[in-house]
């Protein structure tokens, strides 16, 4: 009954989250675009499917990846788990592998990040490869989710890693051909959705709820941020090194045909 309970206060919480949405979307179709909407049986049971979609997701946060997240990172700091005795960074080195894992594993799983990565090998002809981006998005994630677990638990402040990663990201953008920086920049953004957030999100609250010292309001949350800032960082240098692969495959072939005698000279 419990579970029926939630399900229908979730429905009714999210219909009044859903209805600004309807309301704009009606009111631009009819009063600005002036014309009458197609179809609107289809348009009402795709909206009712929306709401479920929507409230069966919420609950399955609340019951399942919130839950997940906290209690592997208070059995990944327990102190059966760690062991007695004075802790130092280093010994939390499963903290950051877990951390690296669960960021790349959600990532790869990220539905945006798959829609941009098709829509970008397809508008830019082949020459952004999907699972080259979606290779670089997820790398990018899993070293800052990392190195975000590994500031909570030396509860450095946070502000350093954030302008140190934007100075790089200035300088990649002053380097980096045009063409690829709006995508990094987007890819940094796909990252932060349906998939990737609760369970990075419980990691963070859930680390910072049982390490000795660290407080959830202030160590708790970020990591988001992390995730949001080194996907720029990783798909911007993905594209620094496929130019210089590709310029270097050219060198190499220019320099293989001078060196071939040409036949026509030597008859």
């Amino acid at each position: 009954m419990n579970l029926v309970a939630q399900l229908f206060e979730t429905v009714w919480s999210t219909l009044f989250d859903v209805i600004p949405i309807i309301v704009v979307l009606v009111g631009f179709q009819i009063g600005v675009i002036r014309k009458r909407i197609r179809q609107p049986r289809r348009l009402l049971v795709g909206m009712i499917y929306v709401l479920l979609g929507l409230s069966l997701f919420l609950v399955g946060l609340n019951m399942a990846l919130f839950p997940l997240g906290e209690n592997m990172a208070k059995q990944l700091t327990s102190a059966e788990f760690l062991g007695d005795g004075t802790l130092t960074w280093s010994d939390y080195y499963w903290v950051y592998i877990f951390a690296g894992s669960i960021g790349f594993a959600t990532t790869v799983a990220e539905p945006a990040l798959i829609a941009v990565a098709l829509k970008a090998e397809e508008v830019s002809g082949g020459a952004v490869r999907k699972f080259g981006l979606r290779m670089a998005v997820a790398v990018g994630v899993a070293f800052g989710v990392a190195l975000g677990a590994f500031r909570i638990v030396t509860g450095t402040p946070l502000h350093y890693y954030i302008i140190a990663g934007y100075i790089i990201v200035i300088i990649q953008t002053a380097r980096t051909s045009r063409f690829i920086i709006p995508l990094a920049y987007d890819s940094g953004g796909v990252t932060t959705s349906t998939v990737t957030v609760p369970l990075v999100a419980a990691l963070g609250l859930g680390l910072a709820s049982t390490i000795p010292g660290r407080s959830p309001i202030i160590d708790g949350f970020g990591l988001i941020a992390f995730a949001s800032l080194f996907p720029i960082i990783a798909v911007m240098a993905y594209a620094e090194l496929s130019l210089w692969r590709t310029n270097r495959n050219r060198r190499k072939n220019r320099e293989t045909q001078q060196s071939v005698p040409d036949e026509r000279s030597n008859p």
